[in-house]
């Protein structure tokens, strides 16, 4: 029997661990007679065969997917047209069968036509004695039911997920680094953590959903790590949990797979709080979007806190329903804007005294720190990465950290951020110049007043980026690139007629490709 396949049944742990679209994603799992004895193949014909299956799934897959799912399968046996592998691990169990199943009894039909189906067991299982029989062993799906702790995404190197919701497999463990303390504020962000704060702290309900959104790499998945440690300090009894939107997704199309969904939503709709980051990853799912509004509303109806981060405003998510979208508007939306010099800065002295805690001396020169708060704006990410470069080459060479040295270090960094400007910079500076709210120009609405910065800022991401007019209409909140065509040749004809669009287009680009300085 075959599955059904799910539209939605695309979600694995880790984006960066997805299959190629030719890998099926069903598992045969038909019913064998009770008494099928497993027997061994000659051992040199089918070691050779096992070894041709491997090396076509490594050109398939890659070398790092291969690795991370194949590289520990072994080859028991064949058994009335059926491929015996064992695995280390229930959880590489279940993702094989998930997701290459499929495609591996396509590779032995290859070989042999008489092998029909593979099997994939659990090492202990496997290795039974040649007489098992083979019907003893479970079937996946109702050992992956009975076993839900196994059956794990793979997880950051770190830490605690609050409550027991780490051995059900279902939250996603909190970085300890991630605290209200290590976290810097300034004007861009004040909003965030104070809000941030006040959920943390309280000991009632008080902006539902409270809803983080901004660009990446601005902090907006700190400050979810630093309200779900504060509650679990402040008060314990209380279930937090958090889980990325793609987690919830997996969650449910598991749960779905396994027919377990009153389980899922016993998990979901039990705790006190919620918290699911990079919500716009649900957007054109369907059914994940339904279950996630059930939920949603479920919370908010018994007082439980909810958390949403996005890359965006709930009303700019585009591929959401309206009915979550409105929802979602319910309680607190607070932005976090793009760093300015002072913050960049503050952040860089934080984090040199964290290194002088946790190593010892560092000597970094405050001009060093202020270099790099000037030239390092795409996001916090890649400013701490450059400081923690340049001290680790200093370290490693015996060199003192100086202004040449960390140039010298950080050569083709500096080089990106100097020719990279971003669609987010322009549509900032355009906002801000023509005095319009940047959520605005992001929306539908085709008002003048709204209009003519959205097509200016159009024009300027096709002249100063490097992406494609497809990338620019999305990031335009999911417009066509024929959009985009018609506001670049509406620019260019505009500036042959118009002095005043043309100066004001000529003045902001000299201001975004000179606009690396303090803000």
């Amino acid at each position: 029997m075959r599955h059904e396949v799910l539209n939605e049944e695309d979600m694995a742990p880790s984006p960066a661990e997805r299959r190629p679209q030719d890998v099926a994603k069903a598992a045969r799992l038909s019913e064998e007679a009770p008494g099928a004895a497993l027997r061994r193949a000659p051992a040199m014909s089918l070691a050779e065969q096992w070894r041709r299956v491997r090396a076509r799934l490594q050109a398939e897959l890659g070398e790092a997917t291969f690795n991370s799912w194949f590289k520990q399968v072994e080859m028991n046996g064949v058994s009335e047209g059926r491929v015996m592998l064992s695995v280390p691990t229930r959880f590489i169990r279940n993702w094989i069968v998930s997701h290459y199943a499929d495609r591996l009894a396509k590779l032995w039909a290859d070989e042999d036509p008489s092998f029909c189906r593979v099997d994939v067991l659990v090492g202990a299982e496997a290795r039974t004695e040649d007489a098992a029989p083979v019907s003893d062993a479970a079937p996946v799906e109702t050992a992956a039911a009975q076993a839900p702790s196994a059956i794990r995404a793979d997880t950051p190197l770190a830490t605690a997920v609050p409550h027991g919701f780490e051995d059900a497999g279902v939250g996603a463990p909190l970085d300890p680094r991630f605290t209200f303390d290590a976290f810097v504020v300034g004007k861009s962000n004040e909003l965030a953590h104070a809000a941030a704060r006040r959920v943390a702290e309280a000991t009632d309900v008080t902006f539902n959903p409270l809803f983080l959104y901004g660009g990446v790499g601005l902090g907006k998945t700190h400050l979810m790590h630093a309200i779900a440690w504060e509650i679990r300090k402040r008060q314990p009894e209380r279930k937090v949990l958090y889980l990325s939107a793609e987690k919830f997704m997996y969650q449910f199309v598991r749960a779905l797979r396994f027919k377990d969904t009153m389980a899922f939503k016993q998990q979901f709709r039990s705790v006190d709080v919620l918290m699911i980051d990079d919500v716009q990853f649900i957007s054109g799912k369907d059914s994940t979007q339904e279950e996630f509004f059930h939920t949603f509303n479920a919370l908010i109806d018994h007082n439980r806190q909810v958390i949403i981060s996005a890359d965006r405003s709930p009303s700019d998510l585009e591929g959401i329903e309206e009915r979550i979208r409105s929802r979602l508007g319910w309680g607190l939306a607070a932005d976090i804007h793009p760093t300015d010099y002072e913050l960049r800065l503050g952040i860089l002295q934080a984090k040199a005294d964290e290194m002088m805690q946790r190593n010892g001396p560092v000597s970094i020169p405050p001009g060093v720190l202020e270099f790099l708060a000037h030239r390092i704006v795409s996001n916090v990410r890649e400013l701490e990465g450059a400081l923690k470069r340049v001290v680790a080459y200093a370290s490693l060479v015996g060199r003192p950290i100086t202004l040449d040295m960390s140039q010298e270090v950080l050569r083709d960094l500096l080089r990106s951020n100097d020719r990279k400007i971003t669609i987010e910079e322009i549509q900032r500076r355009v906002a801000e110049y023509y005095n319009v709210r940047l959520a605005d120009m992001l929306s539908a609405r085709r008002a003048r007043a709204v209009a003519r910065p959205r097509q200016v800022a159009m024009y300027l991401s096709k002249q100063l980026t490097t992406r494609s007019l497809p990338e620019i209409g999305r990031k335009f909140g999911g417009r066509d690139h024929t959009t985009v065509i018609h506001a670049v040749r509406k620019i260019d004809e505009l500036c042959l007629v118009d002095s005043g669009i043309e100066e004001d287009v000529d003045l902001l680009r000299r201001m975004l490709e000179g606009g690396h300085g303090p803000n």
